[in-house]
């Protein structure tokens, strides 16, 4: 008898941002096997005797243990067990969670996603930070910042009104260097989201010619903002009032 795979998103952090669909798939489910960015407080949620496995990655170690839990949760579905990958964020975004889906529908085992809130969204809107505004910002783009130079051309983005970077702490002094260069002004609002929705949030706001200086401290996770839309979350903290950038 073969169990069922679910690809669940688990959202930016806070477990009030869980979606119903998540909340329902998880209360239901014998295996959980968690991420690094998933908040503890979630597990709380799952009913008494359901098996956790933590499969967080570590750097240098992505595609070796990627290869591992597939194998976990081929087997644990084999026997039966309704098993769930559960992501921070939403699993389409930056999580693999396609290329799982592949996996098992290659192998003849049922899989459903359930898509969760993007960090790339949720975590600016909560501190203020509204990615599009009329007037100011008609576009943003989303981009991987784990490498600074080869699979990212930044000249592409200059002209992005917005940028959110995921997973660019360690290469933000780059990030901000390469952009510079490709023509993005060194005095470009920039934000940085620590810990996004979770109790130890902290907001960093800086520009981009301070960041490629290296004098903006920042721990990971955060979420990386760079446009004028940053602006706008210094009035929104403090009053409602219409902005102009």
């Amino acid at each position: 008898m073969k169990g069922k795979v679910y690809i669940v998103g688990a959202g930016p952090g806070d477990p009030k941002l869980l979606t119903l669909k998540a909340l329902e798939v998880l209360k239901n489910s014998d295996v959980v096997l968690y991420d690094r960015l998933v908040n503890p407080e979630i597990l709380r949620l799952l009913k008494t005797g359901t098996r956790t496995i933590y499969v967080g990655k570590t750097k240098g170690e992505q595609e070796e243990k990627q290869e591992m839990i597939l194998n976990l949760m081929e087997e644990l579905v084999c026997e039966g067990y309704r098993v769930v990958r559960l992501k921070g964020g939403d699993p389409f975004v930056f999580g693999r969670g396609a290329e799982e889906v592949f996996y098992f529908l290659e192998r003849n085992i049922e899989v459903e996603v359930v898509p969760g809130i993007p960090s790339c969204i949720a975590v600016p809107e909560l501190a203020g930070i509204p990615l599009t505004f009329r007037g100011c910002s008609s576009a943003f783009a989303v981009v991987s910042g784990r490498k600074c130079k080869g699979e990212v051309q930044w000249s592409n983005y200059v002209n992005v009104d917005t940028l959110v970077i995921l997973m660019g702490v360690e290469n933000r002094d780059c990030i901000a260097r390469e952009l510079i260069k490709a023509g993005k002004s060194p005095e470009e609002p920039v934000a940085f989201v620590e810990k996004g929705t979770w109790k130890e949030e902290r907001v960093i706001f800086s520009t981009l010619e301070k960041v490629a200086e290296g004098v903006v401290k920042v721990n990971p996770p955060a979420v990386f903002v760079i446009g004028k839309v940053v602006e706008i979350a210094k009035i929104l903290k403090k009053s409602a009032e219409v902005v102009t950038c």
